[in-house]
C-alpha cells in the first residue's frame, strides 16, 4: 500500500541554512546527496516517531519492531509488516521535495484489527503490485472495449498504449496497468482495511470477465 505526502521547499527543510546552501534548480546526483543531507533531522525524527506509536498501539517487544533510517529513508520492520517512509526531490521543480509511504509484507490477521486500522488510518492511496507473468497492454485494451460497456468496465489509453486506466461503474478507484505492473489508485486516503475492500469491489468486475487478459489481472 502506498501513500503521498504532500509537497514542501526545500528551504523549510531544518537543515536548509539560508545565505550558505542554494536551492537545487534540478535533480542529479549531486543534488540528491545533498538534499538527503538535508532532511536527515526531518526523517529520522518521523522514522523515530512511527516506532514508538507502532511499540506503544501494537505492543511490540524490542526484538519485534527495528527503525533504520538512512536518510532519506527510513524503514520500520515489524514481525507481522514493513513501513517505509521516503522523501525525494521533486523532477518538475527540484526545489520542492515530496514524501512516500509504503507498507508492505503484511501478516493478513494485522489487517483490520482496530488498533493496526487506527496506526495507519487516513495513511495510503493506492495498492501496487508487480505482474509475475505480465501482460500485453493492447490485450486488456482490447478485452475491455469488445464488452462494450458490459460489468461497467471502461478504458482509457494513449496513442503509444504504453499504459492504460480501467474504470468500474460505481466504483471510485483506478486501475492503472502498464504491463510490469498494476496500481490501483484511491482519490483519498484511509486505512489499510479501507483500502482492501474497495479493491475487493474492484477485482469482482474483472474476475467475473470472461477475458482471459481480465480474469486473472487482478
Amino acid at each position: 500500500m502506498v501513500g503521498q505526502a504532500g509537497e514542501s521547499t526545500v528551504k523549510s527543510l531544518p537543515g536548509f541554512k539560508n545565505g550558505r546552501h542554494a536551492v537545487p534548480d534540478a535533480v542529479t546526483p549531486a543534488t540528491r546527496a545533498f538534499f538527503a543531507r538535508l532532511c536527515g533531522e526531518l526523517v529520522a525524527e518521523e522514522g523515530e516517531g512511527w516506532f514508538q506509536r507502532a511499540r506503544a498501539e501494537l505492543g511490540y517487544k524490542r526484538t519485534e519492531l527495528t527503525l533504520e533510517v538512512t536518510s532519506p529513508v527510513a524503514v520500520l520492520t515489524a514481525k507481522d509488516f514493513t513501513f517505509e517512509i521516503e522523501y525525494e526531490l521533486c523532477a518538475r521543480d527540484a526545489s520542492s521535495y515530496g514524501g512516500r509511504k509504503t507498507l508492505h509484507e503484511m501478516d493478513g490477521g494485522r489487517v483490520g484489527a482496530p488498533v493496526f486500522e487506527d496506526l495507519f488510518a487516513g495513511q495510503f492511496s493506492e495498492i501496487a503490485f508487480d505482474l509475475k507473468k505480465g501482460v500485453q497492454v493492447e490485450a486488456v485494451i482490447d478485452a475491455v472495449e469488445d464488452l462494450d460497456g458490459e460489468g461497467g468496465l471502461h478504458v482509457d489509453y494513449p496513442s503509444d498504449y504504453q499504459s492504460c486506466t480501467l474504470r468500474v461503474e460505481g466504483e471510485e478507484a483506478e486501475v492503472t496497468c502498464d504491463g510490469v505492473s498494476l496500481a490501483m489508485i484511491f482519490p483519498r486516503t484511509g486505512a489499510p482495511m479501507e483500502l482492501v475492500e474497495a479493491f475487493c469491489a474492484v477485482r469482482r468486475a474483472f474476475v467475473l470477465s470472461k477475458r482471459t487478459a481480465l480474469a486473472g489481472l487482478l
